[in-house]
């Protein structure tokens, strides 16, 4: 066997730096390291390299492909081994993206690890460091008891794992599941929180005479009595999303969290058409076991009060690669412009990407109004375009491409919204408010004869609390 010997540098600086590495032999075997962390999720293979490594492998071609995050791109080596001594190769990576110069700053507010990772330390360690991240959410949870390896955290900032340029924040996931498993008030996430909100889970998460009590409202007021930040997570899907949505509980709303599917825009685009404010964030779920993150710009240099503002102002974009941004009459995502009666407004979307888009779209009050189709694909563009907006309402950008990451998912990003005021009701605004009233309705019936809790006064504070959602929602409905 031989051996090969590699050394991983950032191209600019020469500076050894941590990545992740897959081999591939002559044999067509995923060659790595018996003692190295190994990527989880779908895609190519990769093991976790502090910037040196050696794995063995028989005579012949062997494949390198060494990653990491998104801001660099993959640099691909082939080399021919011999049957016996040692090759060394030092692996150059370039880096294509520079975000924290423009003060936009990269996280994942979505991450667990479950019962059977084995060294969370670890492997918290480097993904955060591999990814690239400036802030780092873990969500405890409770599920039926099980021995989840992240809960092993303490709430709040670690300071193990805190730097001046990275904030590792342990937060909250506070959930609901009916008594079938499938989502029924939905899942929640708290940041920054002081101390945990219990209970973090009820109903058949817990334990099949648990009631489906406290409502998930009531757990979010609660995080922010103390300075918490509330994310909607699981893109919507839940029937307390919509009340929590319509109350104002929420500061953000996690999309493509982990996998992108147009149901989860829908709900996302109705609820903006609702006039409700509810900036784009994301995650990855499950260990990292995707490429997402949420850039969010903050006033000035990085520090994590400020990058959860410039999230909570919408100041935000959604991407597994490509950076996308999108300006509307001057302002970007998070800002409002005004349009009196019809009013043109001058959109200006700029993109980057190491893998090629083959569209890019303007999106308004969920309508994409204008496209850019690139058959071969393109790395890099401006696009400017007058759109005219007759109403109040929202403007975003989103880009997509055909290429698929070493996760094997698609190329996407999108913005969060620039809101539009100052014209007439937006002419969707009746339709979505309606379909979230009479999902409402539905929600109301399985509280009073599915929901199960220990005292009258428990539903009729659920009833009580979903009827106020209704009713918001009649009142937009009616404007």
């Amino acid at each position: 066997m031989g051996r090969l010997h590699g050394t991983i540098v950032d191209d600019a600086t020469g500076e050894r730096i941590d990545a992740k590495v897959h081999v591939l032999t002559a044999s067509g075997n995923f060659a790595h390291p018996s003692d190295a962390m190994l990527k989880v999720g779908p895609g190519t293979p990769f093991f976790f390299s502090d910037g040196e490594f050696e794995v063995s492998a028989s005579r012949g071609r062997v494949d390198v492909l060494v990653e990491r995050g998104t801001e660099y791109e993959p640099a691909r080596v082939v080399v021919d081994l011999p049957a016996s001594g040692s090759v060394d190769m030092e692996i150059p990576i370039k880096r294509w993206y520079y975000p924290q110069e423009d003060n936009w700053y990269p996280g994942n507010t979505h991450i667990h690890y479950d019962d059977k990772e084995t060294r969370p330390d670890d492997r918290l360690g480097i993904d955060s460091s591999v990814e690239g991240y400036n802030v780092t959410c873990v969500s405890v949870l409770d599920r039926r008891e099980l021995p989840y390896a992240s809960n092993k955290y303490p709430i709040g900032v670690m300071n193990e794992f805190t730097t001046a340029h990275h904030v590792l924040d342990i937060g909250e996931e506070n959930r609901h599941n009916d008594h079938s498993d499938q989502m029924a008030y939905g899942h929640v996430m708290f940041l920054r929180l002081r101390n945990q909100v219990d209970p973090v889970s009820r109903g058949f998460l817990v334990d099949a005479f648990s009631p489906d009590y406290p409502p998930l409202c009531f757990a979010c007021d609660e995080a922010r009595e103390q300075g918490g930040i509330v994310i909607w997570c699981h893109n919507g899907i839940g029937m307390e999303a919509p009340v929590a949505a319509v109350l104002g509980k929420l500061d953000a709303f996690n999309l493509f969290d982990p996998f992108w599917m147009d149901p989860e825009y829908d709900i996302w685009y109705a609820m903006m058409n609702c006039g409700i404010s509810l900036p784009a964030s994301t995650g990855t779920d499950w260990f990292v076991c995707s490429n997402n993150r949420v850039y969010v710009q903050q006033d000035g240099a990085f520090e994590y009060d400020g990058w959860l503002e410039g999230m909570t102002r919408g100041r935000t974009f959604i991407t597994n690669g490509p950076a996308l941004f999108l300006e509307a009459d001057g302002g970007g995502p998070g800002s409002t412009i005004e349009a009196g009666g019809d009013h043109t407004a001058h959109a200006r979307v700029t993109w980057q990407s190491h893998y090629p888009i083959n569209k890019v779209a303007l999106v308004v009050n969920g309508d994409l109004v204008e496209t850019q189709a690139f058959e071969d694909g393109s790395r890099d563009g401006v696009w400017e375009v007058d759109v005219p907006i007759s109403s109040n309402g929202w403007i975003a950008a989103r880009c997509s491409g055909l290429a698929r990451d070493s996760f094997s998912q698609a190329i996407y990003a999108h913005t969060s919204p620039v809101h539009v005021r100052g014209g007439r009701a937006n002419p969707k605004q009746v339709a979505a408010a309606n379909a979230f009233a009479a999902g409402i309705d539905r929600s109301v019936n399985w509280v009073r004869t599915t929901g199960r809790f220990t005292a009258d006064k428990q539903r009729d504070d659920v009833l009580d609390l979903f009827r106020k959602g209704a009713v918001a929602y009649q009142a937009l409905a009616d404007d």
